[in-house]
C-alpha cells in the first residue's frame, strides 16, 4: 500500500467546509482587511455601487462583505461554515446564506459580480467556476484575490518560515495561490492582474491570533508552545517603540469576465 503524498491532494479535498470552525473568532477579530485600491479596481466600471449585486464566495467572517457594502454594494454572503457565519458582524446590505462555491443556491445569471477573498485554493475550481459562470448575469465580472504574505519584508518572512514549520510544512502554506484554473477557464476567457502593497499593524496578542486564525496551525499544547515562543522572539526582534510589528502583504486581484454564452461548457475541459 502507497502513503498518499499531501502535496498531491487538492485543497479542497482537505475537509474545507468545517476546517475553519475552530478558527472563526480569530479569524473575525485579526485576519487582515484589504486595501481601498483593490476594492475600487474590482468595481471600477460596474456602475453606481448601489445598482450592483455581488456574491461574495467565501466570505467567512464577513471581511471583504463588507467592504464591499461600505461602498454601497448589495452582498449575497456565501459560506457554507455555521461558525463563521456566526461571527459575522451584521450589515444591512449583506445577507448570508450557507451555500458552497460549487452550489452557490443562487438563481442564473443574477448577479453583478462574483467576488472570491482568500479563498479560491479551498474550491473545487471546475465545478465552482461553472458555478460562477451561471449565477454571473452574461459579460459580468469574477474577482479573484489573495493576499499574499511578501517574503522580501523580513519581519514577514520569519512569520511565514515559523507557520511553516508549526504547521509541519501544511501544503497549504505552498498552494495559497492556485490561480491556474482561472488562467486556463473557457468560461473565463481573459484574466487580467492587478497587485497592490498593503500592510497589517498587530501586537503580540494580535499576532498570535492572526497566526491561530490559520485552518492548519495545530491547537495542540506542544504547537502552541512552540508557535508562542516564536512569535515573541519575531516580535521583540521587529516591533517598533509601541510594540507593534507589521505584516507586509501583496494583494493580488484577478479579474476576468463571464464568457457571454452560456451553453457547451457543462461538460468541456479546462486544456489547452
Amino acid at each position: 500500500m502507497h502513503e498518499t503524498n499531501p502535496e498531491a491532494i487538492p485543497l479542497h479535498q482537505m475537509n474545507p467546509l468545517s476546517r475553519f470552525s475552530e478558527q472563526a473568532g480569530d479569524y473575525r477579530k485579526y485576519r487582515p482587511s484589504y486595501p481601498d485600491a483593490a476594492i475600487a479596481t474590482i468595481l471600477e466600471g460596474l456602475g453606481k455601487p448601489s445598482s450592483i449585486v455581488a456574491a461574495d464566495v467565501g466570505a467567512g467572517t464577513g471581511i471583504s462583505s463588507r467592504l464591499l457594502a461600505h461602498r454601497g454594494v448589495r452582498v449575497l454572503a456565501i459560506e457554507p461554515n455555521a461558525a463563521m457565519r456566526q461571527e459575522a458582524q451584521p450589515h444591512p446590505l449583506i445577507e448570508f446564506s450557507g451555500g458552497t462555491a460549487e452550489a452557490t443556491n443562487l438563481e442564473t445569471a443574477s448577479t453583478d459580480l462574483v467576488t472570491c477573498f482568500q479563498a479560491f485554493h479551498w474550491f473545487n475550481p471546475k465545478p465552482a467556476l461553472q458555478e460562477f459562470h451561471r449565477i454571473l448575469k452574461p459579460g459580468a465580472r469574477l474577482a479573484v484575490v489573495w493576499n499574499n504574505r511578501d517574503r522580501q519584508d523580513e519581519f514577514t518572512c520569519g512569520y511565514s518560515d515559523l507557520v511553516r514549520r508549526v504547521s509541519n510544512n501544511h501544503p497549504a502554506e505552498s498552494r495559497l495561490v492556485a490561480v491556474e484554473p482561472l488562467l486556463v477557464s473557457p468560461l473565463f476567457p481573459e484574466v487580467v492582474q492587478h497587485s497592490f502593497s498593503y500592510q497589517q499593524q498587530l501586537d503580540l496578542e494580535g499576532l498570535i491570533g492572526r497566526a491561530n486564525s490559520v485552518s492548519y496551525i495545530s491547537r495542540e499544547p506542544q504547537a502552541q508552545q512552540q508557535l508562542i515562543c516564536g512569535l515573541q522572539e519575531l516580535c521583540d526582534r521587529y516591533c517598533d517603540e509601541n510594540g507593534f510589528v507589521y505584516m507586509v502583504y501583496m494583494t493580488s486581484v484577478y479579474l476576468a469576465e463571464s464568457k457571454t454564452a452560456r451553453y457547451g461548457f457543462a461538460g468541456g475541459s479546462n486544456e489547452r
